[in-house]
C-alpha cells in the first residue's frame, strides 16, 4: 500500500486565541502559519508527492496552496477528514470549557464523548480512518504500493488516525501530540500500518520515501530478537 503524511492544518487565529474553532468559517491562518504554510515547501522538496486530500475548512486549503501551487497539483477535498463537530461548544473559549463536566471526559474517556448538539469522538475516528484507508486504497491503484500523499486535517482528527494506526484504543489518544503545520508519516500495508513520524516539526522528510524495490515483510519476519521491527 502506500505512505501518506498526515498534515495538520498551519497555526490559525483561533489557535492563538484559545478558541474552539470547530467549523465556523471564517477562521484563517495566523501570520505565523502562513509562515508555516510556506516553509512546508521546503519540508517536502525531496519527497515525491503523487495526491493531495484535505479537509473542507479553509484553514487546511490555506496550509496546502503553496505546497499545491509549486507540485501543480489539485486537491481532493474530502468530509470524512473535516474538523470534529463540536455543536454548541464551536467559538467558546478553552478556558470557559475547561469546568464543563464533559471536559474531563474528552480528555480521560473520549471514546465516551459527545459533543452537545454535535459528534461523538469514536464517531469520528470512524469517519477519518475509513476515509484515510479508502484514499490510501486508491492512491496505491493509481501510483503504485511505493506512493506518497498528503493527507491536511486537524489536530483531533489527526490524533485519531494516529491512535487507529499505533493499535491504541481511542481513550489514550490525548496521549499523542499533534501541533499546528506538523507531519505524522503512517505506512499502510496489507496486514498493519506501521507509523514512521509522529508530530515532526523539523525539516527534510525524504527519509520516508519508501525504495523502489520495497516489498511487504512476511509475517515470519516481521519480528526481530534483540533488533527492532519496521516496514
Amino acid at each position: 500500500m502506500a505512505t501518506v503524511i498526515l498534515l495538520r492544518h498551519a497555526r490559525s487565529t483561533a489557535n492563538g486565541a484559545g478558541v474552539l474553532a470547530g467549523r465556523q468559517p471564517g477562521v484563517r491562518l495566523s501570520d505565523k502559519g502562513e509562515e508555516q504554510a510556506r516553509a512546508l515547501v521546503d519540508r517536502l522538496a525531496g519527497v515525491p508527492v503523487r495526491a493531495v486530500v484535505t479537509s473542507p475548512l479553509e484553514r487546511c486549503r490555506q496550509t496546502l496552496a503553496p505546497l499545491l501551487a509549486e507540485r501543480g497539483l489539485e486537491p481532493v477535498v474530502e468530509p470524512g477528514l473535516a474538523e470534529v463537530e463540536y455543536g454548541e461548544w464551536t467559538g467558546r473559549e478553552i478556558k470557559d470549557l475547561l469546568a464543563e463536566p464533559l471536559w474531563k471526559v474528552v480528555q480521560q474517556h473520549p471514546s465516551a464523548a459527545v459533543f452537545p448538539g454535535g459528534e461523538g469522538l469514536a464517531t469520528v475516528q470512524a469517519r477519518a480512518v475509513a476515509a484515510i484507508r479508502a484514499h490510501d486504497a486508491r492512491v496505491t491503484a493509481e501510483h503504485g504500493p511505493g506512493a506518497v500523499w498528503v493527507a491536511c486535517s486537524h489536530g483531533d482528527v489527526v490524533k485519531a488516525v494516529l491512535a487507529d494506526a499505533l493499535g491504541v484504543h481511542l481513550d489514550g489518544f490525548q496521549r499523542i501530540v499533534v501541533d499546528p503545520a506538523s507531519l505524522s508519516v503512517v505506512q499502510y500495508t496489507e496486514t498493519r500500518p506501521f507509523v514512521l513520524r509522529v508530530n515532526d516539526n523539523g525539516g527534510d522528510l525524504s527519509g520516508v520515501v519508501p525504495p523502489p524495490e520495497q516489498e511487504e515483510r512476511a509475517p515470519s519476519s516481521d519480528a526481530v530478537v534483540g533488533g527492532t521491527t519496521g516496514p
